[in-house]
């Protein structure tokens, strides 16, 4: 008889399973992975991940809850790092443009999970829309410190520019993007 998996264990597998199907599904699409490859990647066997998740769909939420929270946490780190309010809202887009400028770059995982599932995962448009609320919420914190209101332009601005990135394959629309926060904010 096996020995029972420990709390540990589990937790290492799930987030072995958790940065396959991240790295798998941002590189090439969610549709365009099978469970095959994932359990390939992670190493796990198909009986155990199904464990952890009983749907590709359960995977995708999952993977994009967890780098949400990633995502989000490696960006406050950055741009708290400047004391100045309007300074702060600019870091955002030097944020950015690093992020365009890595190897692999594909733009917003959210944004491609939703042109892949659209209106046809209820949990999966949950997951985005909550990412994009809390995203914006971050933003809208950053801008009103300024005391000047345009938190929701600063925010498209920002969005405009990761959907450009990814496109062009080029990190300048962040720089763009920057400058034109600057004016609205009186920097410039």
């Amino acid at each position: 008889m096996p020995a029972p998996i420990t709390e540990e264990r589990n937790r290492l597998d799930r987030e072995t399973l958790l940065d396959a199907a991240e790295r798998l599904f941002y590189e090439r699409g969610v549709r365009a992975v099978g469970m095959d490859e994932i359990r390939a990647a992670s190493g796990l066997p198909l009986k155990r991940i199904y464990r952890f998740f009983a749907t590709k769909e359960d995977l995708v939420v999952a993977m994009l809850r967890r780098r949400d929270r990633r995502w989000r946490g490696d960006l406050a780190a950055h741009v708290e790092q400047v004391t100045d309010p309007r300074e702060r809202v600019l870091a955002v887009f030097d944020w950015l443009a690093e992020w365009f400028a890595q190897p692999g770059f594909r733009g917003c995982a959210w944004v491609n999970a939703f042109g892949e599932f659209g209106a046809s995962s209820e949990a999966v448009l949950a997951e985005v829309r909550a990412h994009k609320q809390a995203f914006h919420r971050q933003i809208a914190t950053w801008v009103h410190a300024t005391g000047v209101p345009v938190a929701e332009p600063a925010f498209l601005l920002a969005e405009g520019a990761i959907v450009a990135a990814a496109i062009s394959g080029d990190p300048a629309p962040a720089r763009h993007a920057r400058a034109a926060v600057a004016q609205l904010l009186g920097t410039a």
